[in-house]
């Protein structure tokens, strides 16, 4: 799919909607000393501002990253980031779902970097029973490096829906009628990293990372997860409410994208999407996987 031209400004007919949608999609924080440990990078993730804020370093010797105590079986996860800025070509910033295992789940967000004045590519995919190659790629409408910004996974028994400031980019439906594994058993923690892969990230591994920028830093905060979770006794705080029971504090669980969301993907798709596994043909010679005729 060739690529729209390069901007962080929306077409003049749709800012103003996209202005109204971003203004009334907020979240609540959380606190990153008691949801989240850092699991590497020997101090270069920092825990600030009273939990309210969480950074990620990576400079030549190490990357760092994060994982969140809970896990998590069905839900709306929320955090705010703000990319690192200016030359972060070879860099990745990844924030993700997963279980754990050969055959595991996975939802991920990846913040491929760019040279600077280039805009960063959102690196989507969704990986089940182990197996990925799902990839979609977007550029964003905003800058990521200026200011925060919201990115939200929602999961629930029918899709799982990527969004960008509320605004839907990706949608992966439930599929198992026409034998495509969907994740419904494997709970899953939220992780994060900053790492370097200039062998790939930034124009197919042409350009490398620049190490006279260092240290490359990320930042979190207003974590929000509004979901089932799931605990050591192998049991979900969601109970056995059927998803037609729940409270309308948990309308995650009913959600279906409905016209609006469907306008907003197809604005998405039109003008910022980069890559589409679904209409790569030279990489699927004997045909395309069988979820593309149904997404």
């Amino acid at each position: 799919m060739s690529s729209p031209r390069p901007s962080f400004l929306c077409p003049s007919s749709m800012l103003l909607l996209l202005l109204l949608v971003c203004s009334v999609f907020l979240v609540s924080a959380g606190n990153f000393y008691q949801d989240f440990d850092i699991t590497w990078g020997d101090g270069r993730g920092k825990i600030l501002n009273g939990g309210q804020m969480l950074t990620l370093s990576l400079d030549k010797a190490s990357g760092s990253g994060f994982k969140s105590n809970k896990e998590y079986l069905y839900g709306k996860i929320d955090m705010q980031l703000k990319l690192v800025p200016g030359n972060s070509a070879g860099t990745v910033t990844a924030y993700y779902l997963s279980s754990q295992g050969p055959t595991w789940d996975e939802i991920d967000f990846e913040f491929l970097g760019n040279v600077s004045g280039q805009p960063y590519t959102l690196h989507t995919n969704v990986f089940t029973q182990g197996k990925g190659n799902r990839e979609q790629q977007f550029h964003l409408w905003f800058d990521p490096t200026k200011d925060f910004h919201t990115y939200s996974i929602l999961w629930n028994a029918k899709h799982i829906i990527f969004f960008v400031d509320g605004i839907t980019i990706r949608v992966f439906r439930n599929m198992e009628g026409i034998g495509i594994p969907f994740p419904k058993n494997q709970p899953m923690r939220i992780y994060s990293s900053l790492w370097n892969a200039d062998d790939w990230a930034t124009q197919g591994g042409r350009v490398k990372t620049d190490w006279n920028n260092a240290p490359f830093v990320a930042s979190y905060r207003n974590f929000n997860a509004n979901a089932c979770v799931w605990s050591s006794r192998g049991s979900s705080s969601c109970g056995s409410k059927s998803l037609e029971s729940v409270s309308d504090n948990n309308s995650w669980m009913n959600y279906e994208p409905d016209s609006n969301n469907r306008k907003w993907l197809r604005w998405v798709r039109k003008n910022y999407m980069v890559y589409d596994y679904c209409a790569d043909a030279s990489r699927f010679p004997q045909g395309f996987p069988t979820e593309c005729k149904r997404l």
